[in-house]
């Protein structure tokens, strides 16, 4: 869980989903004490590894001390979802520039493409409150994605909960790809080509036949996948698999030796005290450092 989570991090920092060190990725922990691994506040996204992730409960308190503090109030939108979907165990929230220019879009996503069909088959909306620190907003988010896997955040940005990180990721995938796609044919200026809709009716059976839902592409294109050990989707960014017994490990490397996870829930790393510090200064504003940018 820990390895798999830290690896959608990086992901979505390699795909320049992030927006600095704001939105979260969850993920429910197996057990009855609804326990979630969630980023160190301060930490970018593509420096998390999978001991930096820290344990909380749905207030959004520490259970497990690692060093790192935490943001209860971003966990606001997380807990609520959590809390109402027993099969919600990722929850991943972005603020993509083209998630939160179709999120202000009167008619929201539109049906002119093959992602936004798998989208639309399961979407639903929640009207913009302000920052989402308010608990009084909770339920209003539990009924507007009510059984679905996409929720979009008016003037805000993306979200979607799914049943395993690599499913989320791959849910995220093609969100974001269909919004990518709505605003470059906007762009162009010429009249769009809406799908019909027998068409969208039936999007989901076809998605069954050809690679079994979601699911079935998340195994093959997620975090976790082993079927994938030359990593193409990963370049950079997770070296070091093998094969052990059957058990898939996995380093993540953040330029430091000694940081070396394994995987599992407990499989932690060693990390250095001038990390974590430099953790807590980022996530009160303090040593800021230039980061430049990875190339396409």
């Amino acid at each position: 869980m820990r390895v798999d989570l830290a690896a959608c991090y990086r992901l979505v920092a390699h795909y320049r989903w992030d927006d600095v060190i704001f939105t979260h990725i969850s993920a429910r922990l197996p057990g009855p004490e609804h326990h979630f691994l969630i980023n160190p506040y301060g930490m970018l996204f593509d420096e998390i590894t999978a001991s930096s992730l820290v344990k909380v409960d749905l207030e959004g308190r520490i259970v497990l001390d690692n060093g790192y503090p935490v943001n209860p109030a971003g966990f606001t939108i997380h807990s609520a979802i959590h809390a109402g979907r027993d099969d919600a165990h990722c929850v991943l929230h972005v603020h993509t520039q083209n998630g939160v220019a179709v999120s202000a879009q009167r008619d929201g996503l539109l049906p002119i493409s093959q992602h936004s069909l798998l989208v639309l088959s399961s979407l639903g909306y929640h009207d913009y409150e302000g920052i989402a620190v308010n608990p009084d907003e909770k339920p209003r988010l539990v009924e507007d994605i009510g059984d679905k896997t996409f929720l979009m955040l008016r003037n805000h940005g993306l979200l979607v909960a799914s049943r395993s990180v690599p499913e989320a990721f791959l849910a995220m995938y093609n969100f974001e790809a269909a919004c990518a796609i709505q605003i470059k044919a906007q762009s162009g200026g010429g009249e769009l080509i809406p799908i019909p809709q027998p068409i969208l009716d039936g999007i989901m059976a076809q998605a069954k036949m050809v690679s079994g839902g979601m699911g079935g592409q998340a195994r093959l294109a997620g975090p976790a996948a082993p079927s994938r050990p030359d990593r193409s989707v990963l370049p950079d960014l997770i070296r070091g698999e093998d094969f052990e017994e059957g058990r898939f490990h996995r380093r993540v490397d953040l330029g430091h030796p000694d940081q070396d996870a394994l995987g599992g829930e407990g499989g932690d790393a060693v990390l250095t005290d001038a990390h974590r510090a430099r953790c807590r200064r980022n996530a009160t504003g303090r040593d800021r450092r230039s980061r430049p940018r990875r190339g396409n």
